[in-house]
């Protein structure tokens, strides 16, 4: 048993962030964008710092390059940007043919860059472990980067359920489950991926998510005592 009881007051704090950021990156990351909703992230300043109380290098540029954007759009999201934000996310994640950057791990791990492979069934067993179900189950694989981060949201927050609850037994099952999951799929190739997207990216924003999402793994990874894994190529 760790000394985390020692310290419930700073596990709160931890999980609060990690439950937000890992939230809207997970969307932000696996959705077309959406006026509204990112018009929403900048009037309410989400960019302006980390709920991850970390100095990750990455991490701070990514806020860099996020603030940048949401300065440029504080009037108001142009037909003009919008458009470009658009055909970035087309460009990287969907593709007129191949596609630039896979969001999706089973990618990165056979030589035919298959999807719907063995690691999207490992996901879809911890999805479902915790009472989880791709809404496009069978449609899309459960392995996007997107589900993995928004999976890790979703734990973090049974994690705070636990702590709120005094549930010592189930917070520490959580943050396992936490630290497995996250060494198992994330930490094996979304780093590459994130590596990918901070080339290629031609906006801000999604630069911006890349960064923030590579330093916000290492500092999970950090605060778990996790040692980082051999990070898939492709």
């Amino acid at each position: 048993m760790s000394d985390f009881r020692s310290n419930m007051d700073e596990w709160k704090v931890i999980l609060l962030g990690e439950m937000l950021l890992l939230g809207v990156l997970g969307k932000a990351i696996q959705n077309a964008p959406d006026k509204e909703w990112l018009q929403s992230l900048i009037n309410e300043d989400v960019f302006s710092e980390s709920p991850l109380e970390s100095k990750d290098q990455d991490i701070v540029t990514g806020l860099f390059h996020l603030q940048a954007w949401s300065q440029e759009n504080c009037e108001g999201i142009s037909d003009e940007r919008f458009i470009a934000l658009q055909a970035d996310y087309t460009r990287l994640f969907v593709g007129t043919g191949k596609t630039i950057i896979p969001s999706w791990e089973s990618v990165y791990f056979n030589d035919e860059r298959m999807l719907f492979q063995e690691q999207t069934i490992q996901v879809r067993q911890w999805y479902r472990r915790f009472g989880l179900e791709s809404e496009k189950l069978n449609r899309e694989p459960d392995d996007h980067i997107g589900l993995e981060l928004s999976f890790l949201s979703y734990l973090a927050s049974l994690g705070l359920q636990a702590l709120d609850e005094n549930d010592h037994v189930r917070f520490e099952e959580t943050l396992e489950a936490q630290r497995q999951f996250i060494s198992e799929h994330p930490l094996k190739w979304v780093p590459r991926w994130c590596t990918l997207v901070k080339e290629s990216a031609e906006t801000d924003f999604y630069r911006g998510l890349a960064f923030l999402t590579h330093g916000a793994l290492l500092s999970i990874a950090e605060q778990l005592q996790i040692a980082m894994p051999k990070v898939a190529s492709l």
